[in-house]
């Protein structure tokens, strides 16, 4: 059925007396009405399926089946339920009526009918018909937006302007952990600010009330008193006269993507800071050498000298050796450390010795308390440095309870997951030990926390700290893989998370030469661009029975080599050089003599990483001692006589020309080295 869009509405007109359906289908046909007709109920019914009217002129009198069954059948089909109905009756009987409009009919017209008094129920019932209609699909679009304010992550609030909430999402609820019906009423400045928010709380206001909204990052807190940041977004809601209403909130929760920025920037400082540190330990190396080596040669060169000469000469070298332990300190936060004493720690022997000493050493007002699990995993590493993590750890423990307190270690086997892993930036997935020391101690502020990794920062009197304790912890941890965690509260103490890579394996005893022979006449080319480590080194090594030749750079040491290729056993190459650095001369020495032994020597390298990528066979690190370089050269010297030809022996050694090279750097960019 074609329906003119010009007309009114359509009106299906129910009557048994085609008299009656004649004059109604003209009339309001003329009145602009599209006009259908039944003389039945069941034609009725069947065109209220097929094609709903906006309104039906039902009949109650007629045969078969009467107005009022096919009203109740209409009301109880699905498809025609919500089409007004209009009793037509020549009944006057009050109970007739009741019952009609009982089964759902809205109104109805007395026989004989009046054509004013139709039209007037007709248009009146059309525009209510029109009005519910437009009230259901208004009710419906704010079911949905509803349903799409629940749905989002979002907390979406609405407070009034007396800050009284009006709207609270589930959002809201997952967010803060408030509950609508706990929420609605309250006043949100108590509800989820902080004191120290309500300040800026007052500056946004006032710059909503003149621009209408207003963006940025709030802290706030859930109702566990959990801190927590949100992107909030407010827009000044208003009347139809703009008069303001009402604010509009949306906050979305941003607290893990500031922690991860918070971790990315400390990262960065910490690596602009090593990358500093290791340029002023290179610098420092050098210096340090020749004074540690000179001060060792005057004590050897003048034994007969007067006692506070002497005296001088081994605080010199005491002092040099405490600068050199500086430097390294510094390195182990630059680069971390690498140990040559490398092996399988079972680390419930560590917190044995460190519960030792606390229970000796530290003052009885410490309660000292320990969970240590039976079944740890052990772990790869160096265990001296890993007693001097847990030792600086316990020693700030103690003295940040003055007044006395609680000192816990524990310590656990986890297993870090990739949702862990993607909240901190160190963390890798995997198996770990995980050590706890906590203490109730004075605790730190935020701004002490995200700093106490640097090297040279410290929170102690002057003269109590060098501020190198944790940046040299956090320098080990890292050179064994792992991280550590810091949270502290001031006034209730700090709590230290040491993560370390495990491995289900028992421990293994290490053991060392400490041998010191001379030499046997060996010649030994030294190449360095620092004259006085040329210097130092040169008279050591020649108050040790080896002959020493000199050279301050490569291609200097390449003419040397070349001359007395068949007399040098040793060549000593400074990795930093100008004209040619260390690694073109090592390549072009190996070129000349492909069969020569390394030892490596650095002042920054990792020993165990040029050992392998410029195969030498041992390693020094700068500034070394001269026991410390003598051991290399006769262990190295040895080994390549032991292996070249067992039947020789030390008399006829000098027959024996092996060539050893010995590089030494500063440098920490040998990746290319061969």
């Amino acid at each position: 059925m074609n329906i003119d869009p010009t007309k009114k509405g359509v009106i299906l007109i129910v009557d048994d007396t085609p008299t009656n359906l004649e004059v109604l289908f003209d009339f309001l046909g003329d009145s602009g009405f599209t006009v259908l007709v039944a003389e039945d109920g069941e034609s009725a019914i069947a065109r209220a399926e097929y094609a709903p009217p906006d309104l039906i002129l039902l009949d109650i009198l007629m045969p078969g089946m009467d107005g009022f069954e096919t009203c109740r059948r209409l009301k109880a089909n699905e498809f025609t339920k919500d089409i007004p109905i209009i009793f037509m009756t020549a009944l006057s009987e009050t109970v007739d009526k009741v019952k009609g409009l009982s089964l759902g009919a809205v109104d109805y017209i007395t026989k004989p009918l009046q054509h004013e008094e139709v039209l007037a129920r007709v248009e009146l019932h059309l525009r209510l018909r029109n009005l519910t209609k437009t009230l259901q699909e208004q009710n419906q679009q704010i079911r949905e937006q509803a349903a799409l304010l629940d749905i989002t992550t979002d907390a979406i609030v609405v407070q009034d302007l007396d800050n009284r909430i009006r709207f609270w999402n589930k959002g809201a609820e997952d967010l803060y952990g408030w509950k609508t019906t706990e929420a609605i009423g309250k006043n949100v400045n108590q509800l989820l600010y902080p004191a120290e928010t309500l300040c800026q709380l007052q500056n946004l206001q006032e710059s909503l009330a003149l621009s209408g909204s207003w963006h940025g990052e709030l802290h706030q807190v859930t109702r566990e008193g959990k801190e927590i940041i949100v992107a909030s977004r407010w827009t000044l809601m208003g009347e139809e006269d703009g008069q303001p209403k009402s604010i509009l909130t949306v906050n979305t929760d941003i607290t893990e993507k500031k922690q991860l920025e918070a971790q990315f920037l400390r990262a960065q400082r910490l690596e602009s800071i090593g990358t500093l540190a290791s340029g002023i330990a290179h610098d420092l190396n050098n210096i340090l050498t020749p004074i540690l080596t000179a001060a060792q040669l005057l004590q050897l060169k003048l034994p007969n000298i007067d006692e506070r000469s002497q005296q001088m000469f081994s605080t010199i070298e005491t002092n040099t050796k405490r600068g050199a332990a500086l430097v390294k300190q510094v390195l182990q936060f630059a680069r971390g450390v690498e140990s040559k004493k490398r092996t399988i720690v079972q680390v419930n022997h560590l917190f044995s010795e460190i519960k030792q000493i606390v229970q000796e050493t530290f003052p009885k007002s410490i309660e000292f308390c320990t969970n240590i699990k039976s079944d740890l995993w052990a772990i790869v590493g160096d265990a001296t440095h890993l007693h001097q993590v847990l030792m600086n750890l316990v020693v700030n423990a103690r003295d940040a309870m003055l007044d006395g307190g609680t000192l816990k270690i524990s310590a656990e086997n986890v297993f870090i997951d990739e949702h862990y892993a993607r909240m901190n930036l160190e963390a890798t997935v995997g198996s770990y030990i995980m050590i706890t020391v906590a203490d109730t101690g004075i605790g730190m502020s935020p701004e002490v926390v995200d700093r106490i990794f640097e090297p040279f920062f410290t929170t102690k009197e002057f003269g109590k700290g060098t501020g190198l304790g944790l940046s040299t912890v956090r320098g080990i941890i890292t050179s064994h893989g792992g991280f550590v965690n810091v949270s502290s509260n001031v006034g209730k103490g700090t709590e230290f998370k040491v993560f370390l890579p495990a491995v289900e394996v028992t421990a293994t005893p290490l053991a060392e030469n400490l041998e010191l022979p001379k030499g046997n006449g060996e010649l030994v080319l030294v190449v360095d661009d620092e004259g006085p480590i040329l210097e130092t080194t040169k008279i050591s090594l020649e108050s040790y029975n080896y002959q020493v030749l000199t050279a301050s750079d490569g291609i200097e040491a390449l003419a040397l080599y070349a001359q007395y290729k068949d007399d040098i056993s040793v060549v000593l190459v400074d990795m930093m050089m100008p004209s040619m650095d260390g690694a073109l001369t090592i390549r072009a020495l190996q070129k000349m003599n492909p069969y020569v032994l390394i030892i490596g020597v650095s002042g920054l390298v990792a020993g165990d990483k040029l050992m392998e990528t410029a195969r030498v066979k041992a390693f020094l690190s700068k500034p070394y001692t001269t026991k410390e370089l003598l051991q290399t050269l006769h262990s190295v010297l040895f080994q390549d006589v032991r292996n070249t030809k067992s039947a020789k022996n030390w008399e006829r050694w000098d027959t024996v020309r092996t060539k050893s090279i010995i590089c030494y750097s500063e440098s920490t960019s040998n990746n290319d080295l061969f």
